[in-house]
């Protein structure tokens, strides 16, 4: 989630069903069972892997897909010793009360915690040879779960910053953009220059990091003599209303939440597609989405080697895939990498 100093971007929120309602634990089992078996295919896993269910009951926000993991002895060494006796790997999510699909949200079962991230925890643990105890919480209580111990990693969208770098370790996973939706039928799409915004009307909502980057680019363009009109909903039905009716020609919102919603919309009349992305951080620094733990407790490493094996035998592209989040992938996770400044404006 964006950095102090931008109010968080809101993200599309799944059915009131699923308001307040606390998350699950994973079906995954720990290294001490031989094999697992997938709810999806019924198989099970060879001895010492885990089948994790990657988009299980996401109630079309993903597509299931069923992956093998292999505890890894040579990583699972790396990790701290009272958490190798505990035998499980708590994982925070900060996505109280409501959800934000397809991040974290409760599953169709209206218990389980489901979600990209979420999904990433499960896979991690399942690396390390641990239980995944899936924690959730509100934003605010999942840091205090983090500061406390209760909680091992927070996989909850949490951007790197240089302000939260002082007090917590990242390990990187996924590119942190923010995202231009469009009808489908439009030619549009986003080449990286602001200066293609002239002309357009673009929906954003108030208070958020994209309308701030927004804003900018409307001032340079009035500077070149040119316009670029920003225009605000009270919520994301009236924006798509929007959108249909050609009030605006584009919603900039963050990327994850143009993932879903183009899912979700892809077999109705004003279906629409993603017109690109743009670093949440602005033009001069790539955001990054990052696995967080307490400062020097010992797991960012690990975690770390544990995201670049799934990286190398591929796992990682399918979970980035079955959540439609392909175009947030990165090479490799690295240890605190430079985060948004503390004089990010």
């Amino acid at each position: 989630m964006p950095s102090a100093g931008f109010r968080p971007a809101r993200l599309v929120t799944i059915t009131a069903a699923l308001v307040a309602m606390a998350g699950g634990l994973s079906a995954c089992a720990s290294s001490t069972a031989a094999t697992t078996t997938s709810k999806t295919t019924g198989a099970a896993a060879p001895a010492g892997s885990t089948v994790v269910d990657v988009a299980a009951l996401s109630n079309g926000a993903g597509k299931e897909v069923a992956l093998t993991v292999p505890e890894v002895a040579k990583i699972r060494a790396e990790l701290p010793a009272s958490v190798v006796s505990s035998g499980q790997l708590v994982i925070g999510s900060g996505n109280l009360p409501a959800g934000a699909p397809p991040l974290g949200f409760v599953g169709s079962d209206q218990k389980t915690l489901t979600g990209s991230e979420p999904d990433l925890g499960r896979l991690v643990a399942a690396v390390f040879g641990l239980k995944p105890v899936l924690d959730n919480a509100t934003w605010d209580n999942l840091f205090v779960g983090i500061d406390s111990g209760k909680t091992d990693l927070g996989f909850s969208n949490i951007t790197d910053t240089d302000q939260r770098q002082q007090k917590y370790d990242f390990a990187c996973y996924r590119q942190d953009n923010l995202g231009f939706e469009v009808l489908k039928s439009s030619t549009w799409n986003f080449d990286g220059n602001y200066e293609n915004l002239a002309g357009q009307t673009v929906a954003v909502g108030a208070g958020t990091n994209q309308e701030k980057i927004l804003e900018q680019w409307q001032t340079q363009l009035k500077a070149q003599g040119k316009t670029l009109t920003i225009k605000y909903y009270p919520d994301d039905s009236s924006t798509y209303l929007a959108l249909d009716s050609g009030r605006i020609s584009i919603y900039f919102q963050p990327n994850p939440a143009v993932a879903y919603h183009v899912v979700q919309d892809a077999n109705t009349p004003n279906a629409t597609r993603s017109a690109g992305k743009f670093s949440g951080a602005g033009a001069t620094l790539q955001g990054l989405i990052c696995a967080t733990t307490k400062k020097g407790d010992g797991l960012v490493k690990p975690t770390a080697d544990a995201i670049n094996y799934l990286i190398s035998n591929g796992d990682y592209a399918k979970w980035l895939a079955a959540w439609n989040l392909s175009n947030e992938a990165v090479a490799s996770s690295q240890i605190n990498p430079p985060g948004l400044p503390l004089d990010n404006s």
